[in-house]
């Protein structure tokens, strides 16, 4: 099993538009970060996409794991749905599936009307879409667990695929759902910035999770141009987390 990380920022991306901060202007492709995203394949050849945000087309096109099988949605906020007209390549055969709450859902059908119409239009995409909550579903034979996770005062979703735990937009964790990541061999764990914000964790409470948690590794996502430059954030980080990239592939 392998995931590859599509984007790495969070919803401004970096470089940030109308910045011209050292980040904003670094030469360092690690400095670049769309849109949070990622694809896990798994063992049976399969591809599963997580979020689907405005940069996918270009994320997609760059792509090693390139044919997304189905899309797990955490949230329907801009920069992580963004992107889902652009998986029509992939319904040409059948609706695509989609598996995000109830909620989720029912955003993408006000976002994208035209896709669940009675008659839709020649060419726009179909989905299938798959309600979850907090109980253990399936995709392509593989075991998802669904985890709730605050992203302030909004619910949304973490995920664990086999050994790999993708969490993002989180400002709290609660202790239930600690226990059950705890020992995860890859934790991928959001860390907007070094300050404190009201709906992301900044790098010490990301830390501070990690902590608890006790990963095998862990790499940091969704991180803003206030985070830093790549290269001197990494080295105050602890033996066993990493920033994470855009293009990073990492086997697990």
């Amino acid at each position: 099993m392998e995931i590859e990380f599509l984007g790495t920022g969070t919803s401004t991306g970096v470089p940030q538009i109308g910045c011209n901060c050292k980040v904003c202007k670094s030469c360092n492709p690690k400095d670049k970060r769309l849109r949070s995203s990622a694809i896990i394949h798994l063992d049976n050849g399969h591809n599963i996409l997580i979020d689907c945000g405005p940069d996918f087309r270009t994320q997609i096109l760059r792509a090693h794991y390139g044919n997304p099988d189905a899309l797990l949605v955490t949230h329907s906020h801009y920069d992580h749905v963004g992107g889902i007209d652009d998986l029509r390549p992939f319904c040409a055969l059948k609706p695509f599936p989609v598996y995000a709450r109830k909620d989720v859902l029912n955003d993408i059908r006000t976002r994208l009307p035209y896709c669940f119409v009675e008659h839709t239009y020649p060419g726009v995409p179909t989905f299938e879409m798959n309600a979850i909550n907090e109980s253990d579903f399936y995709v392509d034979g593989v075991k998802i667990i669904p985890l709730p996770i605050w992203h302030y005062k909004l619910l949304i979703s973490g995920f664990i695929i086999d050994k790999i735990a993708y969490i993002t937009d989180a400002k709290y964790i609660d202790d239930n759902v600690i226990s059950r990541l705890k020992g995860i061999p890859l934790l991928v764990i959001n860390s907007l910035r070094i300050t404190e914000h009201m709906s992301h964790m900044s790098l010490s409470e990301t830390l501070n999770a990690i902590s608890k948690i006790q990963p095998g590794k862990a790499y940091l996502i969704h991180m803003s141009h206030d985070m830093g430059l790549h290269e001197q954030i990494s080295k105050i980080l602890p033996a066993n987390v990493q920033l994470a990239y855009d293009g990073l592939i990492l086997k697990v």
